[in-house]
């Protein structure tokens, strides 16, 4: 087999293979003769076709499958002669599959970028730092008392937090259009479900009263032939009703669930739980910001085959995303294009981490993996058959494996780097987007 290397633009390379006839023949021949010893012709005892016959009938065909088996085996071959480490599938110019001329063509493709590690010790990472506080514990077991309430009859004008019972027509140029009416439905104000300024036009509104809202769909409305369109929205109230919050007593620390049913015991397990949600945000947090900084301090060339393949995963990743949330898969177009950015994130990151990964000579450590299958088995029923289940497939568990080794990059990489604190209060970090 003859190899020929030519380097193209960036991360392109070039090979031409030349496999000679004689390995092609001998290959089409061994192959006919197994063929000979199991093939049924009419008119000939199965195994007793006489070779000459079996080439007629079978040669073309074999020789069409060695050579298509040849052309994806010599290719391997030759990477692997000259030390290539191909990303992607190759693209194949061949003359031609069944001349008796032997194999010749031309594969191009990418090959994955030398990666340089930069040095990252002088790096500072900013690591956001809290504490809970009372009034933090006091606001979790308010939300939690919302979220037991029970609605009653308000003779009084609409607030935000309300719950209304509505009849609803909207219209386009006075023309009412599909989906754009309702009888009889519940709407919570402040809740956010319905398009900008609906429901905070419904305050203020008493129970018989009626309001026009003229509103205008969002320029991303889901609904094409509703987007950007101004609109109005005739609504007619027939019940106002308010949140009647439970008392904060014993029996409802019981009614939690909390067989102790004190209110201290109530407070040491919000703490517990917002202690435990806080040390993932702390962690998450700090990925995020290696990341980001490994990603400043690299510049890679990234191979087009691998951001194409992310980008078409991230793509079904989505759709079914989108499919378990209860959309109609023809209305979900999504396209490679909308997740290039993202794409290239992960590649050059996963190409950085493996990096990081090789020169430190890093192993997922047992004991990690070990409990962070624990954490993910602790919500289930039985979390010993969940923790089986992963110890006893080892393609499971590799992806666990994955993520631990991940995690150890990151402490690597942030034990490196110099840190600088910054005190946020509680309510800042774990809910920003409320900050904003």
């Amino acid at each position: 087999m003859q190899v020929s290397v030519e380097s193209s633009k960036g991360l392109e390379r070039k090979i031409k293979v030349a496999v000679p006839e004689a390995q092609i023949a001998e290959a089409v021949e061994n192959r006919l003769k197994n063929l000979s010893r199991t093939v049924k012709l009419k008119g000939f005892r199965a195994g007793k076709v006489p070779m000459a016959i079996v080439k007629q009938h079978y040669g073309p065909q074999v020789r069409q499958e060695v050579m298509g088996e040849l052309l994806q085996s010599s290719f391997y071959e030759a990477v692997s002669k000259e030390k290539m480490r191909p990303a992607g599938q190759p693209n194949f110019e061949a003359p031609g599959l069944t001349a008796d001329k032997g194999l010749e063509y031309t594969a191009t493709f990418e090959v994955y970028p030398e990666i340089k590690l930069a040095e990252f010790s002088g790096e500072i990472l900013e690591r956001p730092t809290t504490s809970i506080q009372d009034a933090d514990i006091d606001q979790v077991i308010e939300n939690i008392r919302k979220q037991h309430s029970q609605w009653e009859s308000a003779d009084r004008a609409a607030e935000l937090g309300d719950r209304l019972t509505v009849d609803y027509t909207g219209t386009l140029d006075g023309t009412a259009f599909s989906g754009g009416t309702a009888q009889n439905t519940t709407i919570e104000l402040g809740k956010g479900r319905l398009i900008k300024g609906f429901e905070e036009g419904l305050v203020g509104i008493k129970a018989g009263e009626e309001r026009t809202l003229n509103l205008t769909f969002p320029e991303t409305y889901h609904a094409k032939e509703l987007a950007g369109k101004a609109t109005q929205f005739a609504v007619k109230v027939h019940k106002v009703e308010g949140p009647k919050l439970p008392e904060l007593d014993d029996a409802f620390v019981k009614q939690l669930g909390i067989s102790e049913g004190t209110l201290e015991k109530l407070r040491a397990e919000v703490r517990e739980n917002m202690q435990r949600e806080l040390d993932n945000t702390l962690k998450g947090k700090l990925k995020t910001a290696v990341m980001d900084k490994l990603l400043a301090i690299h510049k890679i060339d990234l191979p087009a085959a691998l951001i194409e393949s992310e980008s078409e995963n991230l793509v079904a990743q989505m759709t079914q995303n989108l499919a378990n949330q209860g959309m109609r898969p023809n209305d979900i177009k999504l396209t490679p294009d909308m997740f290039k950015e993202q794409a290239e994130r992960r590649v050059a990151l996963g190409l950085i981490l493996a990096e990081l990964v090789k020169v430190n000579n890093l192993k997922a450590d047992p004991v990690r993996v070990r409990t962070m299958v624990e954490e993910i088995a602790k919500p289930y029923e039985r979390p010993e058959e969940v923790m089986k289940w992963y110890f006893s497939d080892t393609s499971r568990l590799g992806e666990v494996e994955s993520l631990v080794l991940e995690e150890q990059v990151v402490d690597l990489v942030a034990a490196a780097m110099k840190s600088k604190e910054k005190n946020m209060a509680f309510n800042e970090l774990m809910y920003p987007e409320k900050n904003n």
